[in-house]
């Protein structure tokens, strides 16, 4: 062993490297030197060889030790903006809604609501309106003339009030260049119901808004809150210039980024060349724990309202239609990034859009050719809800990555009536979040949340990979047992794998030379059953070798 000294040595743990064919039970030590990993070996032999005056020793005896979590699909900074007004998760009726609705518009009109003038929510179930047409009349009349928009947990629908689309100066359809829908009635007069981003944006873009200062402590907050679960890292899904400026202003900050993440940048069809442009320019920024260079495109919407794409048409006769009216563009739109030395990284959630995006990758060549952060990394797919069992087998020929997030099927209902699953039938529901049959077939999996769709507390979406039920509920429907993961392929799709989906070979392994992001757990994680993960006490995590303490 070399003679460097250790800043830092964790002594005596259970560790969990993954690296391949590291079964390795007994108490080692991992020694730290500028945030990086020196030596990972025998208490004893590690002490004598880096251990000096200055060196620190956590005493981690009886505990176990993994690389830091990474959070593969998140949405921190746009969270803070739709995040806002009332959390509606939990709630299972409209009579329950409208009790909550009626409680915000008295506080409102009273000034001491969440939202000045506005009532606003989010994470709306679907199944609380029960497949009735969604319109503004379902909530009017709990308003009280206020404009309200509230957000579906997907974030991909919104419902707005008349006087919403008002303000908005939503009057009618109109033509967005992706697949957003302003939903109207045979009169052409918009129903409330707001499809895609384009949409609802003319509503967001006259609503309160949180100021930059509430920008960046809302999202050190969500970044800080990511590592009592573990987590040291996650790549944001949703990004622009602007997000890249909010992580530098978070890093350059006197407490610094909690966490290291990377951000991708959404080109939508419409963007001029001169947007597209700027986006380029953008690749190679970055901080000592921040990056950009990955683009995120978008293959498709959601089931629940008929826009994703599938190869056969929903219970409703919808799905067949994809983001990009022309998917040549969308193709070009690959190469053009590919080529410029991004990663690319694509929503695609029906199974025709999976398939598509496969194609795209292929014909473009499936692998990014710059020099830029994203050097020659494999591109990736994000969500993947249900699979054409070809695909399967051709996201593993292809060496693409399949980023998935287990924690949505809890909006799954077991008798089928949910949204999602009735529009699929069973046939393509049984296919549901296939985790299983990806790692099977070979190809590379990333685990995440997509926070603020669901929680980012990780432990919970290690859960739902292992259970495929609800954790801490042991008679709760168990969803296609057979796609279940084993505590120690969750625990590398929220590691290894999601460090190597955004391209990091020095993140998610204890080695030497890994950069030292590390979770001290209070017992192995591969060791406890599926509703005891979920809560399983996380004592420190180590970003770069700094400690931060999360339990006495």
């Amino acid at each position: 062993m070399s003679k460097s000294i250790a800043d830092v040595i964790i002594e005596g743990a259970l560790v969990r490297s993954l690296v391949p064919g590291d079964a390795d039970a007994s108490p080692r030590s991992i020694a730290i030197a500028g945030g990086r990993i020196i030596a990972l070996g025998a208490p004893d032999e590690v002490r004598e060889a880096f251990a000096g005056s200055t060196t620190r020793i956590d005493d981690a005896r009886g505990r176990a030790v993994t690389p830091g979590l990474i959070d593969a699909h998140l949405h921190p900074i746009q969270g803070v903006e739709l995040c806002q007004g009332i959390d509606l998760g939990g709630i299972t009726d409209r009579r329950e809604l409208a009790d909550v609705l009626r409680a915000e518009a008295a506080r409102v009109r009273a000034g001491e609501g969440a939202t000045p003038g506005w009532v606003r929510g989010w994470n709306l179930d679907y199944a609380v309106f029960e497949g009735l047409p969604l319109t503004s009349e379902l909530i009017e009349d709990t308003l009280a003339g206020l404009p309200a928009i509230l957000f579906f947990f997907d974030f991909h629908t919104a419902l707005a009030s008349s006087e919403a689309l008002r303000l908005g100066g939503i009057m009618g359809a109109r033509v967005f260049g992706d697949s957003s829908e302003i939903v109207v009635d045979a009169d052409g007069r918009p129903t409330g119901e707001l499809r895609e981003e384009s949409s609802y944006q003319p509503i967001t873009a006259v609503a309160p808004q949180p100021s930059r200062e509430e920008y960046l402590e809302q999202a050190r907050a969500t970044f800080a809150g990511m590592r009592t679960s573990g987590l040291t890292g996650g790549t944001i899904m949703d990004g622009n210039a602007e997000t890249l400026d909010l992580l530098e202003a978070l890093a350059g900050s006197g407490s610094g980024l909690p966490v290291r993440i990377a951000s991708a940048m959404d080109v939508r069809p419409t963007y001029s060349l001169e947007q597209r442009a700027a986006i380029r320019a953008q690749r190679d920024r970055a901080g000592a724990r921040w990056r950009g260079g990955i683009i995120k495109l978008y293959a498709d919407g959601v089931i629940e309202t008929g826009a994703g794409w599938l190869y056969e048409p929903d219970a409703e006769g919808e799905g067949l239609a994809g983001f990009w009216e022309d998917q040549a563009r969308f193709a070009e739109a690959v190469r053009e990034f590919s080529d410029a030395g991004f990663q690319i990284a694509t929503h695609a959630i029906g199974d025709r859009a999976v398939g598509e995006t496969i194609t795209a990758y292929e014909t473009t060549g499936s692998r990014a050719s710059g020099s830029g952060p994203a050097g020659r990394v494999a591109h990736r797919i994000e969500h993947l809800e249900t699979l054409d069992p070809r695909d399967v087998a051709r996201l593993a020929e292809t060496g693409i990555f399949a980023s998935m997030q287990m924690p949505h099927m809890q909006w799954r209902i077991a008798d089928g009536s949910d949204e999602w699953s009735r529009r699929l039938g069973p046939e393509r529901a049984a296919r549901a979040w296939n985790a299983g049959s990806v790692l099977r077939a070979g190809a590379g999996l990333a685990l995440g949340s997509d926070w603020p769709v669901a929680e980012v507390d990780a432990r919970v979406g290690l859960a739902w990979a292992v259970l495929r039920r609800q954790p801490g509920d042991a008679d709760g429907f168990v969803y296609e047992p057979h796609e279940r993961l084993t505590n120690a392929e969750a625990l590398h799709g929220y590691t290894r794998g999601a460090a190597l989906a955004q391209g990091d070979d020095d993140l998610g392994v204890i080695r030497p030379g890994a950069i030292a992001d590390l979770a001290l757990w209070s017992e192995d994680p591969l060791r406890v059953n599926g509703d005891d993960l979920a809560k399983l006490p996380v004592h420190a995590t180590y970003v770069d070798g700094e400690r931060e303490d999360h339990s006495a």
